[in-house]
């Protein structure tokens, strides 16, 4: 049997820096732990990365094309079990990358380039949301007026961006942490659906989105 290639080094870089980052967020991680971690010399860690927001900017470049990517299904959303899955797999994208939202406010403040581009992806991820919404309207599950459908969007933006923050501080030695993610994700969506809830068409739509919510709960709840 052929021998695996070995991971290039600078992807290996990658790999480990989002977990420690991930870990014990970005300010606790030094390029002295990630060299010792990967078992090689700083300098090779800085000839791939000469700095620490090089690899910052890395991590984010991928998160940012992952999520924009995910972004472009929101149009696509014809149900509440569309919705669901949807912010399912949003929240999953978040949590891969939490340690950006774990340092948010002070990623952005001391790096241009995440300062800029967490502000285009934010405005994408809340025009998708209006998107999801009109897309619920027109199929007559949602009864929604245009500055309903403008406020909504941006609560449901502000919600997933700041939600692992919340998360953090009801329980910052655990809520992090690998374990927690079922939890933490589930929770994270059925609090978001639940603001749709008020604008559902029917009490029928109302009850079958409350009870998607709470089986996926009961799901995550019992895996934690």
């Amino acid at each position: 049997m052929a021998k695996k290639a070995p991971r290039r080094t600078a992807q290996r870089i990658a790999e480990v820096t989002l977990e420690l980052f991930n870990r014990f967020g970005e300010p606790n991680v030094s390029t002295t732990l990630i060299s010792s971690e990967l078992n090689i010399s700083p300098g090779n860690l800085y000839y791939h990365f000469p700095s620490k927001d090089t690899l910052v900017n890395h991590l984010f470049d991928a998160y940012e094309a992952a999520m924009l990517d995910l972004l472009e299904a929101a149009a696509d959303v014809h149900d509440v079990e569309d919705a669901w899955f949807f912010l399912h797999s949003l929240f999953e994208q978040v949590w891969n990358h939490r340690f950006l939202y774990r340092d948010l406010n002070n990623l952005l403040s001391g790096n241009r380039h995440l300062e800029t581009h967490f502000h285009a992806v934010l405005a994408r991820k809340t025009l998708a949301f209006r998107q999801l919404l009109e897309s619920l309207a027109a199929a007559g599950l949602m009864r929604i007026d245009p500055d309903s459908v403008e406020t909504l969007s941006a609560s449901m933006s502000v919600m997933v961006t700041y939600w692992l923050s919340y998360e953090y501080v009801r329980n910052p030695r655990q809520a992090l942490e690998p374990a927690s993610a079922s939890l933490a994700l589930s929770r994270g969506a059925k609090h978001v659906l639940a603001l749709l809830t008020p604008y559902m068409a029917s009490p029928q739509l109302q009850a079958h989105l409350q009870s998607l919510t709470a089986a996926y709960s009961d799901s995550a709840a019992a895996d934690a």
